[in-house]
């Protein structure tokens, strides 16, 4: 089930990184005094009264006075372009305001694009870390944006009665689905590497435009195939540039939907470039499937348009490997969307990963593998002449398989000896194509929790 995103809406330099990263618990995004500082789009998870959701830090909304980068007759366009995006693919939006600077023109500005998705909007007056600011924060009545909040991100004032606000607004939990979940197969990938092209080989017709220009694509759009009998829903995705390189506007607010298809898929498909080769936004994504624990294969886009000597795939494919390690679970197909070359394997292939996350050891030959996996190698401690020993496995979890191991002291068991299991996990059962995640648990808390 895909997680509510819930974006930070707001003016330059009101404290929106703050807040998210207060919330996430990490300082991922950068703080700077300058306005315009966030211009890569920043996600977090994080969860409030029993609630997940995604939480997404957005560049400052400007109209055309503040921005020397682009030319002030394209900022309004633009800007009101990116914020209708925005507000289009999160479920709910926290409108932050500056309670130290008072209600300015831009903020005026923000809220007319805001006001008619106002049952979406919680609106929070930062900064305001005195009691005197906080009686203030009444003039942002005027917004008509619902009941102004006064916060601090900084000072952690205040959040906790924007967040209950926040939980408030999120969309309802669908109610299980009463039939069979069909697979769900996202195509992901950097602009113009060749996802349409796929989809359109894969489905048979143009369902989807196809186009040399980068980010045709702008919204994820699925579509329903019948294989084998079998329905599987594709669903295609816009392009997500390198970190640096994505536009104002519609390209910036693709990479919502690509999140957001990456959280509805079962199989993630992450389309290379054979011609340009790996780049570091190809691998962005990989971490972006990785963090989502989806199943993920591998595909190499445009290999007809490579020139081929008997050594070029296996040099090829050395360096795919070497670019994507932290994923070296993940099957490696080289195909051409254009002319079908291998595009007939691609579905069965992606069954076969969601086959292995469902995946499940009985408890019996679980623990009679850790015995052996133990007997070959002991477990090593963090702390150098610790007692360290594991009891026994279970594995409480499938899509992706999870597996807790039982110690003296969990927190002893060294990284390194999870990675181990891991691979002992793989050499054994298979799991291609999807991640394990792997628990070292005390033994005595699992019985205090019983």
């Amino acid at each position: 089930m895909a997680k509510p995103i819930v974006a930070i809406i707001g003016r330059p330099n009101v404290g929106k990184s703050t807040f998210f990263n207060r919330l996430i618990g990490e300082r991922r995004a950068i703080i700077e005094d300058e306005p315009g500082t966030t211009r890569d789009r920043l996600y977090g998870e994080t969860f409030w009264n029993g609630r997940d959701f995604t939480v997404v830090d957005t560049a400052g909304l400007l109209f055309g006075r503040d921005d020397p980068e682009l030319p002030s007759e394209e900022l309004a366009r633009r800007t009101r372009e990116q914020a209708t995006l925005a507000i289009d693919q999160a479920d709910a939006m926290i409108f932050m305001v500056d309670g130290r600077d008072g209600l300015t023109t831009a903020d005026r500005e923000v809220a007319e694009i805001l006001r008619p998705m106002s049952r979406r909007v919680v609106l929070a007056v930062n900064k305001c870390d005195s009691v005197e600011r906080s009686l203030d924060a009444v003039e942002f009545y005027e917004l008509n944006l619902g009941d102004p909040i006064p916060m601090s991100a900084f000072h952690s004032l205040g959040t906790g009665d924007v967040l209950d606000r926040l939980v408030e607004l999120l969309p309802e939990r669908p109610p299980e689905e009463e039939t069979e979940r069909h697979l769900r197969i996202a195509i992901v990938g950097r602009p113009n590497v060749g996802k349409s092209s796929l989809i359109n080989r894969l489905v048979g017709t143009e369902r989807s435009v196809v186009s040399e220009v980068p980010g045709t694509t702008r919204d994820a759009i699925d579509t329903t195939i019948m294989v084998d009998g079998e329905p599987v829903t594709l669903i295609d995705t816009a392009g997500i540039r390198r970190s640096g390189r994505i536009e104002w506007g519609i390209e910036k607010y693709a990479v919502l939907r690509a999140l957001r298809a990456i959280e509805r898929c079962d199989v993630a498909l992450l389309l290379i470039d054979a011609v340009e080769g790996v780049t570091a936004q190809d691998t962005h994504i990989a971490g972006m499937i990785l963090d989502a624990n989806k199943g993920v294969a591998i595909l190499v886009n445009k290999w007809d348009a490579i020139e081929k000597d008997n050594q070029t795939f296996y040099e090829f494919e050395a360096r795919v490997r070497e670019a994507f390690k932290f994923i070296s679970y993940a099957p490696l197909l080289f195909i051409s969307a254009l002319d079908g070359q291998r595009t007939g394997r691609i579905v069965q292939l992606a069954h076969e990963i969601q086959d292995q996350r469902l995946k499940r050891v009985p408890t019996g030959e679980l623990n009679a593998f850790l015995r052996q996996a133990v007997l070959d190698m002991p477990p090593m401690a963090v702390q150098k002449g610790a007692h360290l020993r594991l009891y026994y496995a279970v594995q409480p979890q499938v899509e992706p398989p999870v597996f807790l191991f039982f110690a003296n002291d969990g927190n002893l068991v060294h990284w390194s000896y999870g990675r181990y299991l891991e691979n002992r996990l793989r050499e054994r059962y298979g799991f291609g194509g999807t991640p394990i995640v792997i628990v070292f648990r005390s033994r005595e808390k699992k019985d205090k929790d019983s």
